[in-house]
């Protein structure tokens, strides 16, 4: 044994694959989406009892962002936003959550991060919730609704979130034909199938490793869309009991398992070097939760709600804790460890994605190239000045960021605590939350131009989401 180990050293250049690539030559692309997890559920963010190393790892690693965007604090438009690099005003959603029962699904007009990427030639598969649209009545069981209608060639997951009573744990099958051809039924109604609902994660991570090791000798996108932390909690029996946050913190110590794993199947597939990781949450803590003791569906829930911290609010609410999410870009080699204070959303991801692969970006998006913000010293193309707006339940905009200014014209919580304030396109709210991470000091009166510059872009582009496609 200590002889073979000698002779892989020495001519270790002898086993690399042929296939290997460079690392720029089309990338592979991993991006890993938490459901409901707060910017205050992660150790690298100073949960002094939550225990996350294999996330802390990669944010050491590589870019991590202080101050990272969804475009939605809710479940679908979020999505959809990562997805297409498009605001959830353009989507015709209807609103921020696609039920099973909606005839509203992700518009086949739409150009996904799959579908681009599988127009290079990238192998591309879904491990995880959909929740861009579901097979019904409504919509005469479209194959539009699901994800190989939208650039995957392979899928395992959730139509909707699991605490939907009539929920299904899908799976792509060209012999399938439950809901629809090309698709198998593993589970349905999953509130009452426990088991199911417990397997998600492992079943998520066991097909994705497979995947990528399928998959290693050619490029290919994995996009992994944890159900995890929403409620109601799941963990394994592996987990159930081991965190010193109880089953909050086994949850999330299950996910960042699961991400070692992936970690470890791209590594062992000797594909480091080519693999850009991406990982985020879908929006902020359900906040709606932390102080209900017994609920019907999810029990004791105020123990199992995350933390938005040191952001006000969370899930559904346009203030930072809806939006503001942990965004870590993990390529070592390619990205150098940082600390990245420069604001980013997941609008950017799509365009960074597709430059790094060497696809043509589409011209009807709203996110920007950040490739200079991962690594200013490989990619010097400047990078647009940020602007954001931040979207409500009918997925049109009630507060805009430009620099360190945010403006409210409409408050939104799901808790109905504005905490004295309110906000109106006449007598908007204005934030500088750089200094002022509460969001506390109205500081409108201070600075009428900014008011007015900010109201002016939220008013413009709310006009342009209403008639441009």
């Amino acid at each position: 044994m200590k002889f073979r180990h000698i002779l892989s050293l020495a001519f270790g250049i002898l086993i690399v694959p042929l296939s290997a690539r460079e690392a720029m030559d089309r990338p592979n692309v991993v991006i890993i989406y938490l459901d409901d997890s707060g910017y205050g559920d992660f150790a690298h963010h100073g949960n002094p009892v939550i225990e996350t190393p294999t996330i802390t790892k990669m944010a050491m690693g590589g870019a991590d962002f202080t101050q990272f965007y969804v475009a939605s604090p809710a479940c679908s438009a979020s999505r959809y936003s990562l997805l297409t690099g498009r605001y959830p005003g353009r989507s015709k959603l209807g609103g921020w959550v696609v039920g099973p029962d909606s005839k509203n699904h992700l518009r086949s007009s739409e150009t996904t991060i799959a579908e681009a990427l599988k127009n290079r030639g990238y192998a591309t598969g879904m491990f995880g919730k959909w929740h861009l649209g579901s097979p019904n009545t409504h919509n005469n069981m479209s194959a539009d609704t699901l994800p190989l209608a939208h650039g995957f060639d392979q899928w395992i997951g959730t139509n909707v979130s699991h605490d939907y009573d009539n929920s299904q744990l899908l799976q792509s099958d060209p012999q399938g034909d439950a809901p629809i051809k090309e698709y198998k039924r593993l589970a349905m109604n999953l509130p009452s199938d426990r088991d199911a609902s417990i397997s998600l994660t492992t079943r998520y991570t066991q097909e994705a490793t497979k995947f990528i090791e399928a998959n290693k000798e050619q490029p290919f996108f994995a996009y992994l869309a944890y159900n995890q932390p929403h409620l109601g909690l799941y963990a394994s029996e592996k987990f159930t009991g081991t965190s010193r946050r109880g089953l909050l913190g086994d949850v999330m110590a299950e996910i960042d398992d699961a991400i070692a794993q992936v970690l470890a199947s791209i590594e062992k597939s000797g594909i480091t070097r080519n693999t850009l990781v991406i990982f985020s949450s879908d929006n902020g803590p359900w906040i709606l939760y932390h102080n209900v003791a017994k609920n019907p569906k999810y029990g004791e829930a105020r123990l199992n709600v995350g933390y938005a911290q040191p952001f006000r609010d969370g899930k559904g609410s346009n203030w930072e804790g809806g939006h503001r999410v942990p965004g870590i870009f993990y390529w070592p080699g390619v990205i150098e460890p940082r600390h990245q204070l420069e604001p980013a959303s997941t609008l950017d991801v799509l365009p960074t994605v597709l430059q790094l692969c060497g696809v043509d970006v589409p011209k009807n998006i709203d996110g920007r190239d950040i490739r200079q913000l991962l690594s200013a010293t490989r990619f010097t193309q400047a990078v647009a000045p940020f602007s954001f707006a931040y979207s409500g339940d009918n997925n049109l905009p009630n507060a805009y960021r430009e620099g360190p200014w945010k403006l409210h014209v409409k408050l939104i919580s799901q808790t109905g605590d504005f905490d004295g304030f309110s906000a109106s396109l006449e007598k908007p709210l204005l934030f500088q939350i750089e200094h002022d991470l509460g969001e506390r000091i109205d500081r409108a009166a201070e600075h009428p131009e900014i008011v007015e510059r900010l109201r002016t872009k939220l008013t413009n582009l709310t006009e342009s989401l209403k008639t441009t496609p």
